[in-house]
């Protein structure tokens, strides 16, 4: 397949630059993969189409505040982006501007040193002199903005401080939200509970990757990016009951679908238990239609971007043509598309 394959026409005017005024009031369209049939649903209205026994997955990440504006002793301003939190940390920055190593760097008062270029246009940074206190990472969830999407093409607000993070965020690492469960409420996730279904979470920090288009024709000439994810083991252990009890596990987004499927072999071989040590791993796993889920039954996630691997992954799971026609009804019915819009499933 070819990255064309997935483009599409997506205007403006279709794009959801606010949050909604009420989070969880935004539309949702089901999409039945088996029929390609649709039903125009509200998100609010989720656990009507879960079913006792079945299994959602949540990401749990913490989007942190990683854009930063910095100068250089010549005067001239640099902008910072921290990038998200891998296993092997480091603190490790994208920049807008000319850098070099060695380079002294100020921001609220704070120097800071370019200790080294690791790639093109990516950099690792430090205090100079090592004496500050705190870390790199708190000096940016200090004086940071919240890194919302450049197609957006506005600066954060305050809004964007609570609205893009989920509910439940816990472990900080992130610099994109997971952003199919942006509009999941307490409520909502009561309901889904009463409704008899299990709710465990997954983390994966998700990267700027996630925004970017494919470059390259051939699908199979695209390098994909990599995620740091952990699974604990209760969830390994109820994934494993749920699938060999007939059950659907519910992956809540592409970030739950690709750390899930990029542990498939391990999940099913796995015989840990509630305390045992997590799964781990980097996921570069890049799915495309011809690719076959081993682990998710069912996926929530936004409309994506034309050209993107998300985008990509939904048409796997769903169907290239199913999704084509879906997207279609989508944007003539009137509904949002990308991180603050409306929301699909597909079951």
């Amino acid at each position: 397949m070819r990255a064309s394959d997935f483009d599409y026409d997506l205007p403006e005017e279709k794009i959801a630059c606010y949050p909604p005024e009420e989070r969880g009031s935004t539309r949702m369209l089901v999409l039945d993969r088996a029929s390609g049939a649709l039903r125009h649903a509200w998100y609010a209205a989720l656990d009507e189409y879960l079913e006792p026994g079945d299994l959602l997955v949540l990401n749990n990440t913490k989007v942190v505040r990683a854009r930063l504006h910095a100068l250089k002793q010549t005067g001239a301003k640099i902008e910072l982006m921290l990038l998200e939190k891998h296993q092997a940390d480091q603190d490790r920055v994208l920049y807008r501007g000319k850098l070099k190593k060695g380079d002294t760097l100020v921001a609220y008062d704070k120097e800071l040193l370019v200790s080294d270029i690791v790639d093109d246009g990516v950099a690792r940074i430090e205090f100079r002199g090592g004496s500050q206190s705190g870390s790199i990472r708190d000096f940016f969830e200090r004086f940071g903005a919240v890194p919302i999407p450049p197609y957006l093409k506005r600066d954060a607000e305050e809004v964007d401080r609570e609205r893009y993070q989920t509910v439940f965020a816990e472990l900080p690492g992130s610099v994109a939200a997971p952003t199919a469960s942006l509009n999941m409420t307490p409520e909502l996730l009561e309901n889904i509970r009463l409704k008899g279904v299990d709710v465990v979470t997954v983390t994966l920090h998700v990267g700027l990757g996630t925004f970017l288009p494919i470059r390259v024709e051939s699908l199979r000439e695209h390098v994909m990016h990599r995620e740091y994810y952990s699974i604990s083991a209760e969830t390994v252990e109820k994934i494993r009951k749920v699938k060999a009890a007939g059950g659907r596990i519910v992956a809540v987004g592409t970030t739950v679908t690709r750390a899930l499927e990029h542990a498939a072999g391990r999940i099913v071989r796995s015989s840990c238990r509630a305390g045992d040590a997590p799964i781990t791993g980097e996921a570069d796993i890049f799915i495309f239609p011809g690719y076959s889920f081993q682990v998710i039954d069912a996926l929530l996630t936004n409309f994506h971007a034309p050209r993107s691997t998300v985008l990509m992954l939904t048409a796997a799971f769903a169907g290239a043509e199913h999704l084509k026609r879906a997207y279609q009804s989508a944007l003539e019915e009137g509904y949002f598309f990308l991180s603050y819009g409306d929301s699909m499933l597909i079951i």
